[in-house]
């Protein structure tokens, strides 16, 4: 069996490590250089599970990272990757899953498992400023000035498993997530920094987004981003209950209802599976089992 697989959703691509293939789990220093795209395998993330046991109608364990080695609470994308695989390769014949990650409880279904389409539950999103949280600032944190750089950006946060914040633009501006994103992430009013949505409103069902991670920089795609941006969309009234998400990688589909819980749907792609090399398990010494620290949430 291979010790890893490799999946993307829109681009936002992943490593699954199998915890059953695997005699250690991954820190923050092994995550870093296996997520390296020049020197390890590359992705935007870790997905290590399943923690605990893989039983059909019960809750399956997932531990998350970003590609920086921090912990990450909750990946839309990556809690759907990881529906997959063990639907392709632990649970065959199952098409719904509870995934059970450090914010909580998601539920994930497969809608259609030969073209790898595969559904998420959302919860509502929480504005409260506490909860990103966002210091100096009381209450809701919508529309609320943030000044970056000399500039004051009117900006929407929200929290959905992690932190967001929200910029809508009036038009396309090349190269502004790569500008402003890490500006804004790690802007010292985030103390646990935030994930960054640049967006466009195109029309009341469809929005344009690109995403800058606090845990892995520029993604060509995000589940949670795209949640948060329709989320923050719907709470200003400039989308309706269907909203198609476009990000660079590919388009996703939420569904919202009137409590503004909801679905989110896309496309996984199973990209290859292997064995890590003798010269990559001796450089990260893999072969020495690594007691896994829970690192406090970062990203």
């Amino acid at each position: 069996m291979p010790e890893f697989w490799k999946y993307h959703a829109l681009g936002n691509d992943y490593l699954v490590i199998d915890s059953r293939q695997v005699a250690w789990e991954p820190a923050g220093d092994v995550v870093r250089r296996l997520c390296d795209r020049h020197l390890g395998v590359g992705a935007d993330g870790v997905l290590f599970g399943p923690v605990g046991p893989a039983r059909p109608g019960a809750e399956t364990g997932l531990r998350i990272f970003n590609s920086d080695g921090s912990a990450c609470e909750r990946s839309a994308n990556g809690i759907r990757m990881f529906a997959l695989h063990l639907a392709r390769h632990h649970l065959p014949g199952e098409r719904a899953f509870v995934i059970r990650t450090d914010a909580g409880v998601t539920r994930a279904d497969i809608p259609d498992f030969a073209a790898g389409v595969v559904r998420v539950a959302m919860d509502p999103a929480s504005f409260r400023a506490a909860d990103l949280p966002v210091t100096g600032l009381t209450g809701a944190a919508v529309n609320w000035p943030l000044d970056v750089d000399g500039e004051t950006l009117t900006v929407t946060s929200l929290h959905n498993g992690n932190p967001h914040t929200v910029l809508f633009l009036e038009a396309d501006e090349p190269g502004l997530a790569h500008r402003l994103g890490p500006r804004i992430a790690g802007h010292p009013r985030f103390p646990a920094r935030t994930n960054v949505e640049f967006v466009r409103v195109a029309d009341r069902a469809t929005l344009d987004v690109e995403i800058w991670e606090r845990g892995a920089g520029y993604t060509l795609a995000s589940g949670s981003g795209s949640w948060a941006a329709a989320s923050a969309a719907r709470v200003l009234g400039l989308v309706d209950e269907h909203v198609t998400c476009r990000m660079p990688g590919g388009s996703l589909d939420l569904a919202f209802n009137p409590d503004s819980s909801g679905t989110m749907t896309g496309v996984i792609e199973e990209v290859a599976s292997g064995a890590f090399s003798a010269e990559l398990r001796a450089r990260l010494r893999l072969d020495e089992p690594v007691a896994l620290t829970r690192i406090g949430v970062q990203a």
